[in-house]
């Protein structure tokens, strides 16, 4: 059975203020989303809802049709997994067993987990370079090393989709590109994707669309080179900028000049 999320007119609001405003879209087996926007454009509101973390008030989350509301958790947590931006951890439990609790919801009730379960544990660390960390409590390493354990929980969790509020935030150069590719790769054999992106020129590099919000609307989606033009960046960034193809990669790239409300370059 191919598998599809969609959002149909999902509004939120926090405190009285629309954070979320009629956004509706879908994503699919092999679909690689972007999620880009200024802070407080509802970035990682939206993530959090097509999660059920949060309830929109009004619209609906189509998980295969069905309404996310008549799932349960254990059944989200099969179809969905999120990396949240942070990843705070205070417990002492081994990095290898942080990953391994990616595994419980496939899990019954009453079993523990097997060797197929070590096995994909160990394989998902191996692909995010922390198999060497498997030893270490997690709340002794660093904010890089975290993020690719978390990274490699929500891989063991062999979901259809996968949420990432900026999963390279916290990664240096090397370990950004090489789990984004990890990701683009897992996305071309058929997992779906959304991700949230900081970095616009991240962004157009390995999305294969990107959804563009202002103010909780969706201001524009689109392929890289249609959403990331001059007069777009200008508008929802206050950002004049000089946009070409990178001769390296082919792909859209944003040269920032200035903000736009000043005479300063940046």
């Amino acid at each position: 059975m191919t598998f599809k999320v969609e959002l149909s007119d999902i509004s939120l609001s926090y405190e009285g203020v629309r954070v979320l405003e009629k956004i509706s879209f879908s994503v699919g087996e092999g679909d690689f989303i972007g999620v880009i926007g200024p802070n407080g454009s509802g970035k990682t509101t939206l993530l959090r809802t097509i999660a059920r973390v949060l309830r929109p008030e009004s619209g609906v989350v189509f998980v295969n049709g069905l309404n996310i509301n008549q799932l349960s958790r254990r059944e989200i947590a099969q179809n969905i997994a999120v990396v949240s931006q942070e990843t705070n951890m205070v417990f002492s439990f081994t990095a290898f067993e942080v990953v391994l609790m990616g595994r419980t919801p496939h899990a019954s009730r009453f079993k523990i987990e097997d060797q197929d379960d070590f096995v994909i544990a160990e394989e998902v660390m191996k692909v995010t370079d922390t198999w060497h960390l498997a030893d270490r409590p997690i709340s002794e390493l660093s904010g890089g090393e975290k993020q690719r354990v978390v990274i490699a929980q929500a891989l063991a969790q062999k979901t259809r989709l996968l949420l990432l509020d900026e999963p390279t935030s916290h990664l240096d150069i090397n370990h950004q590109l090489q789990v984004l590719d990890l990701i683009r790769n897992r996305s071309r054999g058929g997992l779906a994707v959304v991700a949230v992106f900081h970095d616009l020129n991240l962004a157009s590099r390995f999305a294969d669309t990107l959804i563009l919000l202002k103010d909780g609307r969706v201001h524009i989606n689109g392929l890289p080179e249609e959403v990331l033009t001059v007069d777009n960046i200008g508008e929802v960034f206050a950002v004049d900028a000089h946009v070409e193809k990178h001769p390296a990669t082919g792909e859209t790239y944003i040269y920032p000049l200035r903000n736009a409300k000043s005479k300063e370059r940046v």
